[in-house]
């Protein structure tokens, strides 16, 4: 198994490589929000479109087939029940009302579903968390080994020949 950058795992590694790797998996974290926001964006698109639909089709509904439905309605009624002409062109029209309305109602479900997601808003969460959990992290900070030591000989050494 290895890190993202090559280097076994367990490995000492520099402080160039952990920024390297660290760039690396903030840049393809920075990525994955993206692709998430945009495809909770399709849905939220997917949502108010078939909403659009359902009213537009309610109103075609309503509009292209009130006359011709509502005569034959009204003719159909008053063949089978013999009722005054005016009461079967009120049933019939109550009728084109009330399929106006089923589809209308359907049209508000789908409204709510694409308004109730708000995923722009959870992905900008997310990504506001992350930079701050990011923004807060300080290095632990490490015990000196003694390899780093220097002698102070060397240390005089060092000194006197400059």
């Amino acid at each position: 198994m290895s890190a993202p950058d090559g280097s076994p795992v367990g490995a000492e590694r520099s402080i160039g490589q952990l920024f390297a790797s660290a760039t690396t998996e903030l840049s393809a974290l920075v990525h994955d929000e993206i692709a998430l926001a945009k495809a909770q964006l399709k849905q939220d698109v997917k949502r108010g479109a078939v909403s659009g639909g359902a009213f537009s089709v309610a109103g075609a509904v309503l509009v292209f087939s009130l006359p011709m439905l509502n005569f034959a309605l009204a003719y159909g009624i008053r063949t089978w029940s013999d009722w005054n002409l005016a009461i079967c062109f009120l049933l019939s029209f109550a009728a084109n009302v009330l399929v106006a309305l089923v589809l209308v109602l359907i049209g508000v479900v789908f409204a709510k579903k694409a308004q109730k997601s708000k995923g722009p808003q959870k992905v900008a969460a997310s990504m506001k968390e992350s930079a701050g959990v990011l923004q807060n992290a300080r290095p632990h900070p490490r015990p000196e080994l003694v390899q780093d030591r220097v002698p102070e000989a060397i240390e005089a050494v060092a000194r006197s020949s400059s």
